[in-house]
């Protein structure tokens, strides 16, 4: 079995991640500039429709299944489930810091408090042994 060190399997982690984080931030950016959601069943499915058929949304859709790729990949280099799978908790930090910059959004100290729980358990999990 490769060792848990892989770097190679480090880096399809991250190509998840990163993926992962863009689809997030692009699809909310993009939603944010749609009218309110509509209330009637047929709104929001227009709604919806309009959504998918915007290109940035559809790139943020692709993003997802090419953070799945990645995450295959990372998979395929025998690195236990149990020691890859927290860390694709980063996304939560990435995402957190992000829409604090780019959406101007309220980044409380509950937040960061959060965020420093989930770095705490990434590296609590990242320590122990295999």
């Amino acid at each position: 079995m490769p060792s848990r060190f892989d770097l190679a399997a480090f880096g399809y982690i991250l190509g998840c991640v990163l993926f992962t984080v863009y689809g997030q931030l692009i699809i909310k950016w993009r939603v944010s500039g749609f009218q309110d959601l509509p209330g009637s069943f047929e709104g929001k499915l227009n709604h919806v429709v309009k959504a998918l058929l915007d290109p940035f949304i559809l790139s943020g859709l692709a993003a997802a299944f090419v953070a799945v790729g990645f995450w295959i990949l990372a998979l395929s280099k025998k690195i236990p489930l149990s020691y890859a799978y927290p860390f694709t908790s980063m996304s939560f930090i990435l995402v957190l810091l992000a829409s604090g910059l780019i959406f101007g959004e309220h980044v409380s100290w509950q937040k960061v408090v959060g965020v420093g729980l989930i770095i705490s358990g990434i590296a609590i999990s990242a320590s122990s042994p295999a």
